[in-house]
């Protein structure tokens, strides 16, 4: 893995528990792979965060992100809660959006025990699941045809733009960075 960057927008970072706290909660993440020339490859997928690990399923076919981990165990992740866009100077480009999100990194690997497919299967059917349907819980017949796979994580940072009070934003306030600028 390599070595983190310095975060550029430190104002900007959650706390530890804030990140875990989103990275459970989270509806849809997204897991950036790379290629064996180099491509890289993002695709969105329900997840599950169960002892600080990330797990996801896909199709048991050898699809584009499965040749990808074969070739490159190393993946990053990303979740993020977008918020409202508003504007905070004069010109047109001055607008911004508050959001919140988790980026991390680490390894995948394939998850070859039916019990652990199980017990994510059941804890994926309780974070997305349809309450008050009568269907056979805890019954896949079709685990034996989807592949899970576990992503250890190695690093990993969450950070925020939180919504400006109405009176933080333009036309109260004017926070252009280029105020001498005349169109």
């Amino acid at each position: 893995m390599s070595s983190a960057p310095q975060i550029r927008r430190a104002d900007r970072l959650m706390s530890e528990d804030e990140t875990r706290f989103l990275l459970h909660q989270g509806f849809c993440g997204r897991v950036a792979s790379v290629s064996e020339d180099g491509s890289p490859y993002c695709v969105p997928l329900l997840y599950v965060l169960k002892d600080g690990r990330v797990y996801i399923h896909n199709t048991i076919e050898r699809g584009h992100l499965r040749v990808n981990l074969e070739h490159e165990p190393r993946v990053c992740f990303e979740v993020d809660e977008p918020g409202q866009v508003f504007d905070y100077g004069r010109f047109e480009c001055d607008s911004s959006v508050s959001y919140r999100s988790v980026i991390a990194f680490g390894t995948m690997r394939i998850v070859d025990d039916v019990a652990e497919k199980q017990a994510f299967l059941e804890a994926l059917m309780e974070k997305y699941g349809t309450a008050g349907r009568d269907r056979p819980r805890g019954f896949f017949p079709r685990i034996g045809r989807i592949i899970v796979y576990e992503m250890t994580i190695e690093r990993m940072t969450g950070k925020e733009q939180v919504l400006p009070d109405v009176a933080q934003q333009w036309p109260a306030l004017d926070r252009t960075p280029t105020p001498d600028a005349q169109p």
